[in-house]
């Protein structure tokens, strides 16, 4: 061996030697270890999912017109409140009532037509019996009967048709509610084609609004019926409204793909009741919503910091006793130098609490974190030895946070 490798080797050891006596208690600086306790005892734990969300009415009626005409009358405006069967427009009746007085005239003459054509078949029908006419006046006796009858049904259905035409013209409310649109003014022509053209929209009662939600995809999986929602309008900044998944619908609302990308995003409805005894909501507001997948109050819970923390010796002392046990989640109790390990069982977490359901009573102190410090300096936090340098973190240590809130 060389005499620059001897050197080296020297070296290194007096390197080793120096950090492990600064670590482990050398007589100049002097390690103190403070414990962050927490107590076991009622938290609210939820994780939820958010997305956004329109307000509408529960029930709203388009108020249209099967046929075409003028606007002669209109008598409501936007938020008039209507009773069922309310007198709300009024259509020009001039030609309704022309093509009314038409039809009833063809229908008269169809049925004089038919009257007479019935009488005579029904005399030749006798005759015949007889062998008093031949089997063509017979027949054609017959055929005019046929003739004038279907003559005299087709004119019956077209008068009655332009019987209901002009009762279209008169326009009133199907339910009771509020007018919350008017898409027409009076004098305006109105075409019935295809699509029925809409002339007022009625909400049937805004205390009972609701909210119609786009929930993505990845999030519609934990979304149940009954789950509590909170939700915020920007109208009303510092105002959190509260209600209830009522109905999650298969269908999809949307999807969409990126112009930067080929991904596509698709969103679920889901419609949530929102009770407006003082009508704030207004229609068609747009809503932030965060609906609660998982939601327990008042629950016996730990930080979940609790759960990873393990007594190390290099941390928490060498004269430290440690009474461990058997179990897959432990809390620890700390009293003088005596850690005491307690086997536990747990329910549902958010990431930040984990809630306890046994072997531990409540308002029990329980360590969180250890942190060290040497001559008064602070040094790097040990929370619970999964950073430890002396020895690898607790199983599980590195598990994925969830989204979630906790409200103790």
């Amino acid at each position: 061996m060389n005499k620059k490798k001897i050197i080296s080797l020297t070296a290194g050891v007096i390197i080793v030697a120096g950090t492990a006596a600064w670590l482990f208690g050398g007589n100049n600086r002097k390690q103190q270890v403070t414990y962050e306790m927490a107590k076991v005892g009622p938290a609210d734990i939820s994780n939820f999912v958010t997305a956004t969300g329109t307000i509408e009415p529960v029930t709203e009626v388009e108020v249209g017109t099967q046929v075409s005409g003028i606007i002669d009358k209109i008598y409501v405006d936007y938020n008039t409140i209507v009773k069922e069967g309310q007198l709300i427009a009024l259509m020009d009746k001039v030609t309704l009532e022309s093509e009314l007085a038409s039809s009833q005239a063809t229908y008269d003459g169809a049925k004089a037509e038919y009257e007479y054509q019935k009488k005579n078949y029904e005399r030749n029908k006798g005759l015949k019996a007889k062998n008093l006419i031949s089997d063509t006046d017979y027949e054609e006796s017959e055929y005019n009967y046929l003739k004038a009858k279907s003559t005299f049904d087709s004119s019956k259905a077209a008068l009655a048709k332009a019987e209901r035409n002009l009762s279209y013209a008169t326009i009133t409310s199907p339910i009771d509610g509020v007018v919350i649109s008017k898409d027409v003014e009076e004098g305006q022509t109105v075409a019935s084609g295809f699509e029925t053209p809409t002339l007022f929209t009625i909400a049937a009662d805004l205390t009972q609004m609701q909210v119609v939600a786009d929930v993505d995809e990845a999030d519609i999986g934990g979304v149940e019926l009954g789950q509590r929602v909170e939700f915020t309008v920007d109208a009303y900044p510092n105002d959190t409204f509260v209600g209830e998944v009522t109905q999650i619908r298969l269908g999809e609302a949307s999807s969409s793909t990126s112009t930067t990308s080929s991904t596509t995003v698709v969103t679920y409805e889901v419609v949530i009741s929102a009770p407006n005894p003082d009508l704030k909501l207004k229609p068609r507001l747009t809503a932030n919503i965060t609906i609660y997948t998982l939601d327990k109050r008042g629950v016996n819970s730990v930080p979940a910091a609790a759960l990873r923390f393990t007594p190390a010796l290099p941390i928490v002392g060498a004269d430290a006793i440690i009474n461990d046990c058997e179990g897959e989640h432990k809390l620890w109790t700390k009293q003088g130098n005596v850690f005491t390990a307690h086997a536990v069982s747990t329910g549902i977490s958010n990431g930040s609490h984990t809630e306890i359901t046994g072997g531990i009573e409540a308002g029990t102190e329980v360590i969180c974190e250890a942190n060290i410090s040497r001559g008064g300096q602070p040094e790097a936090a040990q929370a619970s030895g999964e950073r430890s340098p002396f020895m690898p973190g607790p199983p599980g240590s590195d598990k994925k946070k969830s989204n979630g809130n906790n409200k103790p």
